[in-house]
Formats: structure tokens, C-alpha cells, sequence
């Protein structure tokens, strides 16, 4: 599936200024068919969560995840959860992104299709700083995210631990402790 009717590159969208916050729809109280028709696709969510990022909201790209969302980072080093589950977890996990990562850009991203229309596949890398040292942070992923109704469902991210910055790594690792 990696012929051109099967992915997109979104680089250029990804990395344009971030929109003005909207808050993510509310539960919708129409008919799960009606609310499908409406809803963002997953590529459409998935880069809009990217210019969140970008943005440091993070309470905005919490607010894009169902509240029975699963997270899972299968190759997640020890101190760092493999495993999250609800929208309140993901939160925890997230509130001090901004203070460890500057991310600056998503300089390449790859939207593939599954046969599943709820599923997508993206390759993506990011660059920008390690706030704790200036030093320049780069990060390669591969996520598979699930998005029903306008949500994300399900979000399974597969990033490089080896390139964890220092700061966030002894602050999850402090936070694993305390739990």
C-alpha cells in the first residue's frame, strides 16, 4: 500500500503556524451514522494534532482523544509507561512535554491507509530542542492511530528510546517513582 492513492506526504501542512485553537467536538447528539459523515478523517485529526504540538497546546491535543482512549509505546524503555489507558492518563503523561521538547518542526510526514478507513499508519520525524540543554532534538516515529467519530481510539506510537533527552527521562523516571 505505499503507491501514491495510498499515502500522502503533509510535511508543508504540518509545518505551517498553528491555527487558532478550537476546542475538539463535543460529544456528538446526533446518530453515529450523521456523526461519521462529519467527523474528521484520521489523516485530517492526525495533522491537526500535529499543528497543536507545534502550537504547545496540549490540553487541545488531549481534548482530540476519546475518553476510553488506549496509548501504547511498545518500545518504551524502563521508567516510561507501555501502556496508557483514558483520556486523563494521556493528559498526566503529556503535561510537561513543552518543558522537556521545543518542538520546532515535523520536517517529514507519510499518511498511509490501512484497509481499515478508521486506521492510519504515518512515518513522521521531528525536530526542535532540548529545553533542559539547548541542544538540538531529533526524533524519528512510526504511530498506527485509530480514530472513531472524530476521536482518537487508539494511538500506538513507536518512537526511538534511545533518543529520549535526558531531562525527560529522569523526570518520568522521578514520576514513575512516586506512583
Amino acid at each position: 500500500m505505499n503507491d501514491a492513492a495510498h499515502h500522502h506526504r503533509t510535511a508543508p501542512a504540518a509545518n505551517r503556524a498553528p491555527a487558532p485553537h478550537t476546542p475538539a467536538p463535543s460529544a456528538p447528539d446526533t446518530s453515529a451514522s450523521e456523526a461519521s459523515a462529519s467527523a474528521p478523517t484520521p489523516s485530517e485529526l492526525f495533522r491537526c494534532g500535529l499543528r497543536m504540538l507545534l502550537g504547545k497546546d496540549i490540553d487541545g491535543w488531549v481534548a482530540l482523544c476519546d475518553e476510553r482512549a488506549v496509548f501504547e509505546f511498545p518500545f518504551a524503555p524502563e521508567g516510561f509507561p507501555k501502556r496508557l489507558e483514558g483520556r486523563a492518563a494521556v493528559a498526566e503523561y503529556l503535561r510537561d512535554y513543552p518543558e522537556h521538547i521545543d518542538l520546532h518542526a515535523f520536517p517529514h510526514v507519510e499518511i498511509h491507509r490501512t484497509g481499515r478507513p478508521d486506521t492510519i499508519v504515518v512515518e513522521m520525524s521531528a525536530t526542535g530542542r532540548i529545553v533542559a540543554s539547548g541542544a538540538p532534538y531529533a526524533m524519528d516515529y512510526v504511530v498506527v492511530m485509530t480514530a472513531v467519530g472524530g476521536r482518537i481510539t487508539r494511538y500506538r506510537d513507536y518512537w526511538n528510546p534511545l533518543g529520549v533527552p535526558a531531562s525527560m527521562d529522569a523526570a518520568k523516571t522521578r514520576t514513575a517513582r512516586e506512583d
